[in-house]
């Protein structure tokens, strides 16, 4: 039998919610949208820390300053997010818990590939680098945009304004990345 991550009881044929949450509908809770909430909470928190591990490999294999700033910036940013969702947890009522998100472990393995498989220094390691970084990115943006979906539909405001900043960070990520992919950078010796 499979573990419901539900936020709601169900007694007597009536909803009620645990402290901190809305009430809904037994439709409502019956829809499985607290637990694919909740599901996808844990999947961008798994994301989150593995990309905190992988990103220093990219540092590490830039060949530019300006992409090694980057990315630094990036890691940074990325440790925040990580953070949020852990505020979106406590939010919930959830316990901080993180489920392997086998999408961002493939983007992940895609970046390492081109690493690899390219020269160090080169102009084709560090655009390997950006297009592994944007396919990152807009796997997050598209993420994030759909439990801001998610939590508007469950009435959890406060954690659609968490994801929210999280997003917006992204979505800044994925502009510079763009604008990296566009000019010449200029390889470090």
């Amino acid at each position: 039998m499979k573990e419901s991550h539900t936020n709601q009881t169900v007694v007597s044929g009536t909803t009620s919610a645990l402290p901190g949450q809305p009430t809904s509908t037994p439709i409502e809770s019956a829809s499985g949208l607290p637990e694919l909430f909740a599901d996808g909470i844990k999947d961008m928190y798994w994301a989150e820390n593995y990309l905190v591990k992988s990103l220093p490999k990219m540092v590490a294999a830039a060949g530019s300053e300006e992409l090694k700033s980057s990315l630094e910036n990036h890691l940074e940013q990325t440790k925040e997010h990580a953070s949020r969702l852990e505020k979106a947890f406590e939010l919930l009522g959830l316990k901080i818990q993180a489920k392997k998100c086998d999408s961002m472990e493939g983007l992940v393995m895609s970046g390492e590939h081109i690493i690899e498989n390219t020269i160090a220094g080169t102009e084709a390691r560090n655009t390997g680098l950006i297009m592994s970084a944007l396919k990152v990115e807009n796997f997050e943006i598209t993420s994030y945009n759909g439990l801001i979906q998610l939590a508007g539909q469950l009435g959890q405001t406060d954690v659609a304004e968490l994801l929210q900043q999280n997003l917006s960070d992204e979505m800044e990520a994925e502009q510079l990345l763009t604008g990296l992919s566009q000019k010449k950078l200029i390889l470090v010796k």
